[in-house]
């Protein structure tokens, strides 16, 4: 699907809840839609995790495991869910990011003292333009390269809101590392003005790490953002 064609018209109905968990205070969002539930970002301790959904959210079927990056601190808890699951539940990534899994399984350790386990081999591995779905819900793949080589941001226009689960790629007022392997200053400034361009104002941006902001307020005050609107037009993604 060209991004082109970004859909924006709403579908179905999103229920998101957030757990923070881990020592560096990740964010694991829990996607909901007619009794399926997608874990997107299934950080640290799986079981912890799976027990936290199954106090607050008993009825559910989860369908999937859901990372917007490679980074060890966003899938963490892969492994414990799929061990308590079964192997045969969906794991899905970027194509580009899970080839560099184990780099940065490895950097966590040196970089945190936390020997994350290994996720596994994806059932899928996504591509800008692709499409999962949820329940009455569709989430759209874009690619937003800077953070990581592969990260992704998955959009979903329903009808409560335009919701975009954003990992380490945008925080209010600013951008994700970049000094990581595999980051890139100008490319994460590229990736701002993409969302941008691409995303309603009115968009919930739900970030990897600390509190939500919407496209519109990072459009007004993001200096970051402000600044790659004006060096990156929008006939680039058209």
């Amino acid at each position: 699907m060209p991004l082109a064609l970004l859909h924006t018209k709403p579908q179905g109905h999103l229920t998101v809840d957030c757990i923070e968990n881990g020592p560096i205070n990740t964010n694991t969002y829990v996607l909901i839609s007619q009794g399926e539930a997608l874990i997107v970002d299934p950080a640290w301790d799986g079981a912890e995790l799976l027990r936290l959904i199954a106090e607050r959210h008993p009825n559910i079927s989860i369908k999937g495991l859901l990372c917007t990056h490679g980074h060890a601190d966003h899938l963490g808890g892969v492994a414990g869910i799929r061990r308590m699951l079964g192997e045969q539940t969906p794991y899905l990534i970027s194509a580009i990011d899970a080839q560099f899994v184990p780099a940065a399984r490895a950097s966590m350790k040196r970089m945190w003292g936390v020997d994350v386990e290994d996720p596994g081999k994806p059932t899928r591995l996504l591509h800008e333009g692709d499409v999962i779905q949820l329940g009455d819900v569709e989430l759209q793949a874009i690619l937003v390269p800077g953070h990581t080589k592969g990260g992704m941001v998955y959009f979903a226009a329903t009808n409560n809101g335009n919701f975009a689960f954003v990992g380490d790629t945008l925080f209010p007022g600013g951008h994700g590392r970049t000094d990581l392997e595999g980051g890139n200053t100008a490319e994460i400034l590229q990736s701002l003005a993409k969302m941008a361009h691409l995303m309603p104002d009115d968009t919930l941006c739900l970030i990897g790490h600390g509190p939500t902001t919407t496209i519109g307020k990072e459009r007004a005050e993001n200096a970051f953002m402000i600044h790659a609107l004006r060096h990156y037009p929008q006939d680039r993604y058209n």
